[in-house]
């Protein structure tokens, strides 16, 4: 999953991206409200999270104007600001959640799953299940028939990202977009490197291989029926 922080002081960042990257997410980061706002149009995020104060163009105009270009990304906001008004505007312009500084890492991680969850209609709140295979968003623990898999923070990334798309085929140039913060290169090998080891962790023993690969297209991660 593939998120966007604009965050002008930079040891707050620093501190939610290492925490990010750590539970899997790939993280574009801004420092300031316009390069924000730039790469909030162009680029496809999972969720969106914006600092109030921000130099440049402020948190609420970059909010009213991804809303304006029809930007539907789940928006959390982050601010120092904490009154009930400041929250109210802030939803009211466009955001879906408001979280008020400092807080918890772990409470920033749960609003942006459930914002994500929100989002994509997901029921399940803490497990990824595709046949025999389960991922547990918590834990971190990936399971097949019962067998614990030991994955690497991109594999356990690029897993989750097949296994919210089961069934539907996903390009290499979206697996680069929503695993890896860098934009699609046609003459890298990376993506095939690492599904051929994801390969070799869920699907090795097991009669029905279920990440696939669909020829001139992408890869299907597919439950044995």
């Amino acid at each position: 999953m593939r998120l966007l922080l604009i965050e002008d002081d930079e040891k707050i960042a620093s501190f939610i991206i290492k925490g990010l990257k750590s539970a899997g997410f790939a993280v574009d980061y801004a420092l300031d409200g316009q390069q924000g706002l730039d790469l909030g149009l162009v680029e496809p995020y999972d969720v969106i999270i914006v600092d109030l104060m921000l130099p440049k163009l402020d948190g609420l105009s970059v909010i009213e104007q991804l809303r304006n270009e029809g930007i539907k990304t789940p928006l959390l906001i982050l601010s120092a600001k904490d009154t009930v008004d400041d929250r109210v505007k802030g939803l009211q312009t466009g955001g879906d959640d408001y979280l008020p500084k400092p807080f918890a890492f772990a409470e920033l991680l749960a609003r942006v799953q459930a914002l994500m969850r929100r989002a994509s209609g997901t029921i399940e709140s803490s497990c990824l299940r595709v046949g025999d295979l389960k991922l547990d968003l918590i834990s971190r623990e990936v399971t097949r028939a019962e067998k614990s898999i030991d994955l690497q923070p991109l594999e356990y990334s690029l897993l989750a990202y097949l296994m919210r798309n089961a069934q539907r085929v996903v390009s290499k140039t979206m697996i680069m977009e929503h695993v890896w913060h860098y934009n699609f290169d046609p003459q890298t090998n990376v993506v095939e490197a690492r599904i051929c080891r994801l390969r070799d962790k869920v699907d090795k023993g097991y009669n029905h291989k279920m990440i696939q690969t669909v020829r001139g297209v992408g890869y299907v991660l597919r439950e044995d029926r």
